[in-house]
């Protein structure tokens, strides 16, 4: 097994690992332009799990190592160290080398980073376009009150599920509540600028979750006017 690995090893590629964090780092600094302290350590921590993410992803697979030295022959691939055995979740599903669930693994979770970086783009153009003057309620605010953050969550969410590890698990908890708390402290900025506006717009717009606006027993049948 190891022998075959070792054949089909595709890590320490380093540069790819440097493009690909600095890549979503100048994306993500674009978007959110962090200024106080606290919003500086919260991205910290979003940068320190790309970090993470990448390394494993491409240059030493740290998780892979220890899942093969604890389960040994019982490994479920004999390449443990060929790139598509990175798909861990591929792995124990027994469809590692399923051509298939590998194009459907990355639909699903491409898409998951793709439209998290989408709603990281359409909350900083409307942010920038209203200049701190006014309330933003439009567009995607008119849905949820953190869009940008939600595509962090969605961003994570997809690596997470497209390349899982011991480390980038144990940090994603940390880096969403590092986030819940900025948002926290955010509003309750906003509330001093803003007053009854914003908590107006708080009590009708939710933080992270879209709310299904259906109007339960609405008859959408012509109205008929009474004589």
């Amino acid at each position: 097994m190891h022998g075959e690995g070792v054949s089909s090893y595709a890590y320490n590629n380093w540069g790819t690992v440097l493009f690909s964090v600095a890549f979503f780092i100048l994306f993500a600094l674009g978007f959110l332009r962090p200024k106080k302290k606290v919003e500086w350590r919260s991205m910290g921590v979003f940068f320190s799990f790309l970090v993470v993410l990448f390394m494993e992803m491409y240059g030493f697979p740290l998780t892979i190592f220890l899942l093969v030295s604890l389960l040994g022959k019982n490994y479920p691939v004999l390449d443990p160290f060929s790139h598509a055995s990175g798909h861990l979740i591929l792995v124990f599903l027994g469809l590692a080398h399923s051509a298939l669930a590998m194009v459907i693994l990355h639909f699903i979770t491409n898409g998951f980073i793709f439209f998290g970086l989408y709603l990281m783009y359409r909350g900083w153009k409307l942010i920038y376009q209203a200049g701190g003057e006014k309330l933003v309620k439009e567009g995607i605010y008119a849905h949820i009150r953190h869009p940008q953050y939600d595509g962090i969550l969605l961003i994570t969410i997809g690596f997470l599920i497209q390349w899982p590890s011991l480390t980038t698990l144990l940090m994603w908890p940390i880096l969403i509540f590092a986030y819940y708390k900025l948002a926290m402290r955010e509003e309750r900025e906003l509330e001093k600028q803003f007053g009854e506006e914003f908590l107006q717009y708080k009590k009708s717009v939710p933080a992270f979750i879209p709310r299904l606006r259906l109007e339960a027993g609405k008859d959408l049948s012509c109205p008929v006017k009474k004589e």
